[in-house]
């Protein structure tokens, strides 16, 4: 990958901060062969949206393939590298195990290219685009596959018909060894009747069958002596009667690897001339060999593809931490999704709250989502989710403290900003863990608030936590920015993990402290060397969360109760057409009933009143104008305009209620609005998109416009 398509400024550090290389070792993990397993642990996140698109597009395919069953063969092949290199050199000789794996590659790419000419997308195009793109390069093709199954057998060897040489040798080498084996048994038999053979009876010395002696009897036994055993009781021996004959097998053999080296020789010639496809081969396995190594771990973490819009805007739906997925998922513990937006009108969020509340691990979930996705990587969000790309994505999370180099966690996070101030921009995502600590809260917490205010002239998107109380007043100031707060259950002391965007949140000092059991006393102490409008504004600030939490349930239940409703509405307007249907239809097979029934009547009279003595004039006379007048009558049904179907349930009853009309469309700046859930009016400031900044009051915040209903 070109160096100038990565991305800005990342480096392991930035990994590090975010889990990134936790994800890349999980990656290797699943992938078959070397050369894949090296490019994801070197796995790095990219710039340029239409390269990151392709390699997402990719693996929503191979998702998409294996989800819709598609005929697919396994990528289990083994790489061609060392192939590809004799085969460049004149006159090499590839080994037996070279055709079997250039024979798997050709069968597996064979069975990619079928699979994908099977599946048809809109208008007869392709539905796998991306798939067929990568295999551009090969063919479907048995010109390599052919001569290699000539040659060997299912289990990799080379057959007796090669060549007819090579047929001739292995039965004269059939014979010798039934020769050989009759002549040693013999042999053995008569050693066995005379008491001259140890209990081994026999074995084998440098792959030839030979006689256990006892040593005893050794020189009364004509053959060669190969050797003994250890405590010299046994003398191995190999008969006289089947020294010839093992040495012409010796000759025979030897003249088998000839034949098989020119057939092997032969055969490598013809595939030399597919070097290129085979090459082709390579490349590609290797590619579909990462590729669903990322299929298979979005399996695992559960995980999309979101859109990609051009501009600079992260609206994540449902997205979940994927480690932390992995770890509660072993515990049998729940995990909660987060879902909020970072766009123009609220690029910097600033989340306060509660310490263990979930604000971290909310900052490196976008951190860690972010950085995967520019990697290529599927993620764990709804489909529906947007995820804009950046330049750059510049962290600054834990500790960092170095003995080696004697620097401080205060110090080293003076550095880190020095270099965010030097690169950050508009199309940097900056993510700032616990902002501003490391020193004296007064002072760090001035140049902290100096340091953000620079942050976001730049234009930069991001997340910043932090329980600076002048961090949370600044970004209510700001135009851009937006306050956001980790939800706590004050009555329960415990944290919900939820963010609730809009309002700055309390850190819930003395209550994690009381629930972590210290002691009421201690607490009342602390509370009486604070300022009274500190600890009041803490507490005020938790009371409106509270209250913010029971408002968003019971507008949930309201909007659930209306459409449940006009559900219930639709399904019974539903039912009433359909009884109507049903009633018009018998109707009408009544009428067609009564109808069958009069003309058999008429018919029977005719049949009744014939008398060919009589004569058939009258009767002929009578029937052809009956069918006459039924013909015409049949005319006029035709012409008279359709009956309408039966009202007997007036459509007026099942009219479903309408819902009221909140005239969103005439909202603007200025207009004066209320929350659909409650009373409180307010005056709109800011209008973005499909949000409002609405004033409350003293209380600023940002509200969908779904939400409001408009006043005046």
């Amino acid at each position: 990958m070109q160096s100038n398509n990565l991305l800005k400024h990342f480096d392991e550090q930035v990994a590090s901060d975010l889990e990134f290389d936790i994800i890349r070792a999980m990656l290797a993990e699943k992938c078959v062969q070397p050369s894949a397993e090296a490019r994801a642990h070197a796995l790095c996140p990219l710039k340029h949206r239409k390269n990151i698109i392709k390699l997402l597009e990719e693996t929503d395919e191979i998702k998409r393939i294996r989800n819709e069953g598609l005929p697919f063969p396994s990528i289990d092949f083994e790489e061609l590298s060392e192939e590809l290199r004799l085969l460049e050199v004149k006159d090499s000789i590839l080994t037996e195990p070279s055709f079997w794996r250039i024979a798997r590659a050709s069968r597996i790419v064979n069975s990619i290219i079928s699979g994908l000419d099977t599946a048809e997308g809109v208008n007869g195009g392709s539905k796998y685009p991306r798939m067929n793109w990568l295999c551009r390069d090969v063919v479907k093709t048995v010109e390599i596959i052919e001569p290699i199954d000539k040659v060997f057998d299912a289990k990799g060897q080379v057959k007796d018909s090669a060549s007819k040489e090579l047929g001739y040798i292995r039965k004269d080498m059939v014979n010798l060894k039934r020769a050989s084996n009759r002549n040693f048994s013999k042999a053995m038999k008569g050693l066995l009747e005379k008491g001259w053979l140890a209990d081994t009876r026999e074995g084998f010395v440098n792959e030839r069958r030979v006689l256990a002696v006892e040593s005893t009897y050794k020189r009364r036994i004509k053959g060669n002596v190969l050797g003994s055993s250890n405590t010299g009781t046994i003398t191995f021996i190999e008969p006289s009667s089947v020294v010839t004959l093992n040495h012409e097998l010796e000759i025979l053999r030897d003249d088998e690897r000839k034949e098989v080296r020119k057939i092997l020789r032969s055969l490598t010639r013809i595939i030399r001339q597919h070097v290129e496809l085979i090459r082709s081969y390579n490349v590609l396995l290797i590619e579909m060999d990462f590729v669903w190594a990322k299929s298979s771990l979005a399996f695992e973490l559960e995980c999309n593809m979101p859109t990609l819009p051009k501009r600079q805007v992260l609206t994540l739906v449902k997205a979940y931490h994927p480690l932390l997925v992995k770890a509660n998922r072993d515990l049998g513990l729940k995990t909660h999704s987060q879902s909020f937006s970072l766009d123009k009108s609220g690029r910097l969020m600033v989340i306060s709250g509660p310490n263990a509340g979930g604000k971290s691990i909310t900052l490196k979930t976008v951190g860690l989502l972010q950085v995967m996705l520019q990697s290529g990587m599927l993620v764990p969000v709804n489909s529906a989710s947007e995820m804009g790309v950046f330049d750059s994505i510049l962290t600054d999370i834990g500790d960092n403290q170095s003995i080696e180099n004697q620097l401080s966690t205060y110090s080293y996070r003076l550095a880190r900003m020095k270099h965010f101030l030097n690169v950050a921009d508009g199309k940097s995502l900056l993510l700032l863990d616990e902002f501003g600590t490391g020193s004296d809260p007064e002072l760090g917490g001035a140049l902290a608030e100096v340091f953000f205010e620079e942050l976001y002239d730049r234009g930069v998107y991001g997340i910043i936590t932090t329980h600076y109380a002048n961090i949370k007043s600044r970004a209510a100031e700001l135009k851009e920015a937006i306050n956001a707060s980790m939800l706590f259950d004050r009555e329960g002391l415990s944290p919900l993990f939820k963010l609730s965007v809009g309002q700055p949140g309390s850190s819930f000092t003395f209550e994690v402290a009381r629930n972590n059991g210290i002691s009421s006393d201690i607490i009342t102490r602390a509370k009486k060397k604070l300022d009274t409008r500190k600890v009041d504004l803490d507490a005020l600030i938790g009371d409106l969360q509270k209250k913010k939490s029971q408002v968003a349930k019971l507008a949930s239940r309201q909007l659930r109760a209306e459409v449940d409703a006009e559900k219930a509405a639709i399904k019974a307007e539903k039912s009433a057409k359909k009884n109507l249907e049903k009633t018009d239809a018998l109707n009408r097979a009544i009428e067609n009933h009564n109808l069958d029934v009069t003309r058999g009547k008429k018919m029977l009279k005719f049949i009744d009143s014939y008398d060919p003595s009589k004569g058939t004039k009258k009767l002929t006379t009578d029937f052809i104008k009956y069918l006459a007048q039924e013909r015409a009558r049949i005319e006029t049904a035709k012409k008279r305009p359709k009956k309408k179907p039966s009202e007997a349930f007036p459509i007026s009853q099942t009219k479903v209620k309408k819902r009221p009309n909140h005239r969103i469309e005439d909202i603007k700046v200025g207009s004066t609005v209320r929350l659909r859930t409650a009373k409180e009016r307010g005056k709109v400031l800011i209008l973005k998109g499909k949000k409002a900044t609405v004033l409350f009051g003293d209380f600023k915040t940002v509200v969908t416009l779904d939400k409001l209903s408009f006043i005046k």
